[in-house]
C-alpha cells in the first residue's frame, strides 16, 4: 500500500483509466474547494485540470463538490465526464486536463422539481453505453435517471415504474432519488439501479425499470456491483434506512443474485454479524474483470474487504484507514 495521496481531503470517487493508464481523483474541502487531480505515475506525481469543473462567473451557481469521473467511449480516449454538485454534467476532451459544461442537461425544463438529498443535489452516476458513444446515462440524487441520445445535445427522464415514497406523486416523472446506476457490462443494455426506495432493474435501455426488493432485509442502500460477464449476476448491500446507515441488525451481509434481481441470496462468511455499525458509500463497491471476478467493498469504519469466490466468503485486505468513501478495481501492467 502506498500513499495518502492528498492527505485529509475527501476523495468521493477515484478511479484507473485503462485508456490511458491515468488515475483521476475527486479532490473536495469543505475550506479549500474541489480539484480535480490526475496522475501518471501512481501518485509520484499529480496535476489538477486548469479549468476543472466549475461554472461560469455569471451563472449564479457555485460549485460545491466533484462526484464522479467517468471515462468515455473506449473508442473515445481524450473524453472523459465528471459528475458535480450542484447536480451538472461535465466534459473533458483532452484526457481530463479541461473541462466544460454541458448545458442541456443543467438547464432541463424539469429542474424546478429536482431537490437536493441529504448529501445535496449530486450527479453521482454517469454510464457510457460502449457500444454507441453518444448513448450516457446519469443518475441524480433527487432528480433520478436521465438518458441521451445525441452525446448530451438533449436529455430525457428515464425513471418509469421507480418510486418516491417521499413525494405526494409516487411515481413522478422526475425527483426520484437515485443513489448508485450502473449499465451492465456484459451486454451494454441493461441497467440496474440502487434506489432511495426500492432494487430496479430494465432491460429497455431505461425506459421502464422493474423493482427487484424482494428478497432484501431493506429497499434502501447505496453501493452496487454488477458482473462483468453475466449481466444477471449483481452484488448488493443493503442499509436498515435513511434515519440510519448501517447494516439491517447489526449484520453486515452481502446480497448477490444470479437471476437479474429475481432472488437473492445472503453471505456472510468473514463478515461480523453483530454490532455492525457501518455503512458502506455509493462508490465503495467494485468488481474486477477477470472471467471469476474478485469483489471488493470499504466501510466508512475504514476496513477494506475483498473476495475471490463471488462473494460467498470475506477477508479484510486493508484496517485501520480513514472512511472509505470510493473503491475501484483495475487489472494493470507495470
Amino acid at each position: 500500500m502506498r500513499g495518502p495521496f492528498h492527505p485529509g481531503r475527501e476523495i468521493n470517487h477515484a478511479i484507473y483509466d485503462s485508456r490511458t493508464g491515468r488515475v483521476f481523483a475527486t479532490a473536495n474541502d469543505a475550506w479549500f474547494g474541489c480539484e480535480l487531480a490526475y496522475t501518471d505515475d501512481w501518485g509520484a506525481n499529480w496535476a489538477s485540470a486548469s479549468p476543472g469543473p466549475a461554472f461560469a462567473k455569471d451563472s449564479g451557481k457555485t460549485l460545491e463538490r466533484l462526484w464522479h469521473v467517468e471515462p468515455g467511449n473506449p473508442n473515445e480516449p481524450d473524453v472523459l465526464y465528471c459528475g458535480i454538485a450542484p447536480a451538472a454534467l461535465f466534459r473533458s476532451h483532452d484526457r481530463g486536463a479541461t473541462w466544460s459544461e454541458i448545458p442541456s442537461l443543467s438547464s432541463h425544463p424539469t429542474r424546478a422539481h429536482w431537490n437536493p438529498g441529504a448529501g445535496g443535489m449530486c450527479l453521482h452516476s454517469i454510464q457510457v453505453d460502449p457500444a454507441n458513444p453518444r448513448r450516457i446515462f446519469v443518475g441524480i440524487s433527487a432528480a433520478g435517471v436521465f438518458k441521451t441520445e445525441d452525446a448530451g445535445e438533449t436529455w430525457a427522464p428515464a425513471n418509469k415504474g421507480t418510486r418516491a415514497e417521499f413525494l405526494p406523486e409516487k411515481f413522478a416523472e422526475v425527483g426520484q432519488c437515485v443513489h448508485k446506476l450502473l449499465l451492465s457490462p456484459a451486454d451494454g443494455k441493461t441497467l440496474y439501479q440502487q434506489n432511495h426506495c426500492g432494487m430496479y432493474r430494465s432491460e429497455d435501455g431505461g425506459a421502464s425499470w422493474v423493482e427487484i426488493s424482494t428478497g432484501l432485509p431493506s429497499d434502501f442502500g447505496f453501493p452496487l456491483g454488477v458482473h462483468p460477464h453475466d449481466k444477471k449476476t449483481l452484488f448488493v448491500l443493503p442499509l436498515k434506512g435513511g434515519e440510519f446507515r448501517c447494516p439491517p441488525d447489526g449484520a453486515l451481509r452481502v446480497f448477490r443474485s444470479r437471476d437479474g434481481g429475481a432472488t437473492w441470496a445472503a453471505f456472510t462468511n468473514g463478515l461480523p454479524q453483530q454490532d455492525a455499525f457501518m455503512g458502506v458509500y455509493r462508490e465503495g463497491m467494485a468488481l474486477d474483470r477477470h472471467r471469476n471476478p474478485g469483489v471488493y467493498f470499504g466501510t466508512n469504519t475504514g476496513k477494506l474487504y475483498a473476495s475471490t469466490d463471488e462473494g460467498e466468503s470475506w477477508r479484510v485486505i486493508a484496517d485501520n484507514l480513514p472512511p472509505i468513501y470510493s473503491v475501484s478495481a483495475a487489472e494493470v501492467s507495470v
